[in-house]
């Protein structure tokens, strides 16, 4: 699905030059999810931006295997950015409507989104009428409108609350399971990565390379008990002595 070969990333040039991505090598399966953690200023969210095309590479190349979609990204900021004078349903709308799909097929799908991440009862509310975490929930449908194969969230849940957080989070997977999506999620937190992910990687300090990829044996569906898994507790042991040894 997705195949980065060297890829770089360097702002500025000469003397004020700022290696941001050394070079990187890695693919990603069809469907997997893919968390990303590592030091403040490592190049993750650049790495996001690169494969979303927000950015452009250094060097080397990156190959998404989705050639027929328009859209082929979904991409999920920190902040849900939603547009504040349009309701739930209208923001969710707006990628359709960009693209010129009829109300007759594009308002059945908002609806089949609308339900999918639980915000029934609110289609007609603006953005300042909701809770930080239900913003997000509305975000991450907008981003599933359009029906990308590929999902991109950079610390999609950091401004929110430690319950809303592991809410959210469940959520994510549900719909992950349900929409067969391949999900790159950035994330400060080594226990979110653990529990979302069906693989882990891991950047060093900038410049940002891949250190190490961990394959997360532990079965879905992911709940409570999982946080009490020996598996699950000795990623995070891991992770978390990873990060430390980086200084962080």
């Amino acid at each position: 699905m997705i195949k980065l070969s060297g890829v770089e990333k360097i702002f500025g040039d000469g003397e004020n030059a700022v290696v941001a991505l050394a070079p990187v090598d890695v693919e990603i399966e069809q469907g997997a999810f893919i968390t990303i953690v590592g030091p403040s200023g490592c190049g993750k969210s650049t790495l996001l931006r690169l494969i979303a095309e927000l950015d452009s590479v250094s060097g080397g190349t990156i190959e998404l295997g989705t050639t027929n979609k328009k859209r082929p990204v979904g991409f999920v900021f920190q902040d849900a950015v939603l547009l504040p004078w349009k309701t739930v349903a209208e923001n969710i709308r707006f990628p359709l409507d960009t693209s010129g799909v009829p109300r007759s097929i594009s308002d059945p799908k908002v609806e089949i989104l609308i339900d999918l991440i639980s915000l029934n009862g609110f289609e007609n509310a603006l953005p300042k009428q909701l809770s930080g975490g239900m913003r997000q929930r509305a975000a991450i449908a907008r981003a599933l409108a359009d029906d990308p194969p590929i999902l991109l969230m950079d610390e999609p849940f950091s401004a929110v609350d430690l319950m809303t957080r592991e809410t959210l989070n469940d959520e994510l997977l549900k719909i992950w399971q349900q929409t067969g999506k391949t999900i790159l999620l950035v994330t400060h937190s080594i226990e979110e990565a653990a529990y979302l992910g069906t693989r882990v990687m891991v950047m060093s300090a900038r410049p940002g390379r891949l250190r190490k990829t961990f394959d997360v044996d532990i079965p879905m569906p992911r709940s409570e008990d999982t946080k009490r898994d020996q598996k699950y507790l000795d990623l995070v042991h891991e992770l978390r002595t990873m990060m430390r040894e980086q200084g962080h």
